[in-house]
C-alpha cells in the first residue's frame, strides 16, 4: 500500500495488482488466472496467499479502512501539543496521500462494497465511522462553531471531494502530484471554513 516504502511481500503485489483489475474491469470481470499472471504466478498458485477473489476483496477493503484509521490515530497521537490547524492539516495530507495513492481502492470502494460478506461490510462501516468521528472531533475544535451534525456532513462533504481522485483524468493530464496535493489541501480547507461560516 501507500504508506510502505519497502519492497512490498508477494501477497502484498497480488492485492495491488488485484485492487487495479478489479478497479479497471468490475470483480465478475476479473478472474484468478488474470491475476496471478499480473504478478507472475499460476492462477492456482494465488490460492496459497487467499482462498479466493472473495478474501481478496475483503482484505481489500477492511485493510484500506483500517490503515486510515491507524494513520489518523497515529498522526494524533503524534501532534500532542501542535496547534489543532496543524493537526487538521496532517488529517487531511493523510487522506490525500490515500486518494491519491490508492486510487482503485476508491473506485473499488465505490463499486463492489456490497459484494462483501455482510460481517466484513460491517467492519468497512464500523472502521468507517471511526475514522469519520476522529476528523469530526478536530473539525469542531479548530471551528468551534460548527455544530456536530454540521460538523460531520461537512467531513462526509470533505472526503467526497477528495476521494474524487480517480475521476480527475487521466495521471499524464494531471499537475505533477505535489501541485494536485497542494490544490486538493487548499480545496479541503475552504470547504471545511465555508461549513463554519454558514453557522
Amino acid at each position: 500500500m501507500a504508506t510502505r516504502t519497502d519492497a512490498p511481500t508477494r501477497r502484498e503485489q497480488i492485492l495491488r495488482e488485484a485492487a487495479r483489475l478489479f478497479a479497471e474491469r468490475g470483480f465478475h470481470g476479473v478472474g484468478v488466472d488474470e491475476i496471478g499472471a499480473a504478478v507472475g504466478i499460476s492462477g492456482p498458485g494465488l490460492y496459497r496467499h487467499f482462498p479466493g477473489k472473495d478474501a481478496m476483496l475483503a482484505e481489500l477493503l477492511v485493510g484500506i479502512s483500517g490503515q486510515l484509521l491507524t494513520g489518523a490515530k497515529q498522526r494524533l497521537k503524534e501532534a500532542d501539543g501542535v496547534p489543532p490547524e496543524a493537526v487538521l492539516d496532517s488529517l487531511i495530507e493523510g487522506h490525500i496521500d490515500f486518494a491519491l495513492d490508492d486510487r482503485p481502492l476508491i473506485t473499488l470502494h465505490d463499486r463492489e462494497l456490497d459484494r462483501l460478506r455482510d460481517s466484513d461490510r460491517k467492519l468497512v462501516r464500523q472502521l468507517q465511522r471511526q475514522y469519520v468521528e476522529l476528523w469530526v472531533e478536530l473539525v469542531r475544535e479548530v471551528y468551534p462553531a460548527l455544530t456536530e451534525p454540521t460538523a460531520r456532513s461537512a467531513v462526509h462533504s470533505v472526503f467526497g471531494l477528495l476521494n474524487s481522485t480517480p475521476h480527475l483524468g487521466r495521471p499524464g493530464s494531471l499537475p505533477g502530484r505535489g501541485a494536485t496535493a497542494e490544490l486538493l489541501h487548499r480545496m479541503a480547507r475552504g470547504a471545511l471554513g465555508a461549513a463554519a461560516d454558514t453557522e
